[in-house]
């Protein structure tokens, strides 16, 4: 990895690390593309990230159906802009679902963690572009 990389993925963290939503952008069955803001639950570096969802929700349909996927984190203080592009997958875990559950939630999802209702979205990235002072640079998410 280059240092001008390295330098545009330590940016990109520090861009995820600080932003508390990030925008899941999904398929339609006829290559319509949804985009649906949503609360980040957790990450694992600029690879993996999880969302919380209703498994009624069309999200989970349309990624059920096409797994492409992108997602996008942005700060409208500094212009700055991170979209990652990859796969997402639904995942009923029930050891995730505990690990990500909080108080409060039950208004969604009213059995508990185990509701049936209750889905986590898996998103992995394979590619990035990060956007900053009028600047696109591409770059392949290393594991």
């Amino acid at each position: 990895m280059s240092i001008e990389t390295s330098e545009i993925v330590e940016k990109s963290l520090a861009l995820v690390n600080r932003s508390f939503t990030g925008v899941l952008g999904t398929v339609d069955e006829n290559g319509i593309p949804y985009l649906k803001a949503m609360i980040k639950t957790a990450a694992s570096g600029l690879k993996e990230f999880w969302f919380c969802s209703n498994t009624s929700s069309k999200r989970v349909t349309q990624i059920q159906k096409n797994p492409n996927a992108s997602l996008y984190f942005y700060d409208e203080t500094t212009f700055e802009g991170l979209m990652l592009i990859g796969k997402a997958e639904v995942s009923w875990d029930d050891e995730k679902r505990r690990e990500f559950w909080s108080d409060g939630m039950e208004r969604y999802y009213p059995l508990g963690c185990t509701d049936p209702d209750f889905a986590l979205i898996k998103f992995t990235a394979s590619k990035g572009n990060y956007y900053h002072g009028l600047k696109n640079t591409d770059f392949d998410i290393n594991d």
